[in-house]
């Protein structure tokens, strides 16, 4: 009966639009406010530990925020409300955060919460517009192209933004957050106010809040018959703890390790993403022939035996240290595409029609309950063992993560993971 619903790709790269900018600002925000923050604290440890802090007001509101959407009916729809009011305040107040850096460092974090306040309001809803306009069967497609436009985002940070930034620290966060803007709007007037893939429960999702609801159907993760699903997220959790923890403290490696000047330091992450936005969509391609979770555990095994090798590299005769480095994070770019763009489908589909929004949520809740950790703890290492250590600490996490996911596919029916 789905199959004669409408589905359109040119909507989904609307959809992936939103994404697009989302990821220009998150990418451009954890490459470079390590680095800001640095003006004001030299410890590595306690700069990625306000990182994480930052993270936490996102933790505890995204997982609520993606049951309401699934709940709330407006005029606009249930996505839309949330749409109008995170991405408005959410540029303005990125845009703000070089000024406030100028006056002190309070005056920097408290523009920092009201920006990542906003974007947690708007962030679980955005993501669910791509599974609500797409039938099962597409998603790891769709995915591959919402990602896709999300690496373009993340390229566009660290090659434009950042070559933006050693011009005038400025600029970057005004056109990012125009962006921001220019996107909201497109996807206003674009997406549909009555999805075709998205419908109301009316089971235990029932309560009247929308945050009982959410912790209500969390405790059932505890029963045996959903071990199977707490896995695949312990297991997002735990390889998120490597990934974020690279992405926020591989600047400060490259500026403070490498002596690299902070544009070009951008600039060699941005080859990550690059190699990222290049395999996505065939990554998605391949989880729709195979099994996601396949995919993620080749990824999975592949990442980590990359980034131990970065510490070795400067032992390599090679006169381009720089380019070399650069290869090596283009090969982990393209294992990241197998992991991260198989992630969500795979967490989607258990939740069916009626819970997209709330296994958003839970999605949203593991991954991000990383980047209350993983800046710090990884910083932590570096203090302790040299900056090097950040590699071998991030490998370790996607080690743990390969047994995790293993186990937790093996132990979901078929049925409950569409391929």
């Amino acid at each position: 009966m789905s199959n004669n619903k409408p589905f359109s790709y040119s909507k989904i790269f609307v959809i992936g639009g939103g994404f697009f900018a989302l990821m220009l600002v998150w990418t451009f925000y954890n490459a470079y406010m390590p680095l800001i923050l640095g003006d004001y604290i030299e410890s590595k440890a306690i700069r990625g530990s306000i990182m994480g802090l930052d993270n936490l007001l996102a933790v505890l509101l995204i997982p609520i925020i993606g049951a309401w959407s699934d709940k709330i009916e407006t005029r606009i729809g249930n996505r839309l409300p949330f749409l109008v009011v995170g991405m408005p305040i959410a540029a303005i107040f990125f845009i703000l955060i070089p000024y406030g850096a100028t006056i002190s460092l309070w005056a920097l974090i408290i523009v920092d919460i009201i920006f990542l306040f906003a974007m947690t309001i708007y962030r679980a809803p955005v993501i669910s517009l791509m599974p609500d306009h797409t039938p099962i069967k597409k998603r790891s497609t769709a995915n591959g192209i919402i990602n896709f436009m999300g690496g373009v985002g993340a390229i566009a940070a660290l090659f434009g933004l950042s070559k933006l930034y050693g011009v005038d620290k400025t600029y970057p966060f005004i056109v990012a957050g125009l962006i921001l803007v220019l996107t909201f709007i497109i996807l206003y007037f674009t997406i549909d106010r009555n999805p075709p893939y998205s419908s109301k429960t009316g089971d235990e999702l029932d309560e009247a809040l929308a945050s009982k609801s959410f912790f209500h159907s969390l405790g059932k993760l505890k029963a045996p018959d959903f071990r199977g699903h707490l896995f695949i997220l312990i297991a997002i959790f735990i390889y998120f703890i490597g990934y974020t923890g690279i992405e926020a403290q591989f600047t400060t490696y490259a500026v403070e390790y490498l002596k690299m000047d902070e544009s070009a330091a951008g600039t060699t992450l941005g080859f990550f993403s690059l190699a990222f936005v290049l395999f996505a969509i065939p990554a998605g391609l391949l989880g729709s022939k195979l099994s996601k979770g396949g995919v993620m555990l080749i990824g999975l095994i592949l990442l980590p035996l990359i980034f131990i090798s970065i510490p070795f590299l400067p032992l390599i005769p090679f006169e381009n240290q720089t380019l070399l480095l650069q290869g090596v994070l283009f090969l982990g770019g393209i294992a990241w595409s197998f992991i991260n763009v198989q992630a969500y489908p795979l967490v989607a589909d258990l939740g069916g029609k009626s819970r997209i929004g709330f296994f958003t949520g839970l999605y949203y809740l593991f991954s991000m309950a990383s980047a209350i950790i993983a800046p710090g703890l990884l910083g932590l290492v570096m203090d302790w063992f040299t900056h090097p250590a950040l590699f071998f600490g991030a490998a370790v996490s996607f080690f743990i993560a390969f047994y995790f996911l293993r186990k937790g596919t093996i132990m979901v029916k078929k049925s409950d993971l569409p391929a």
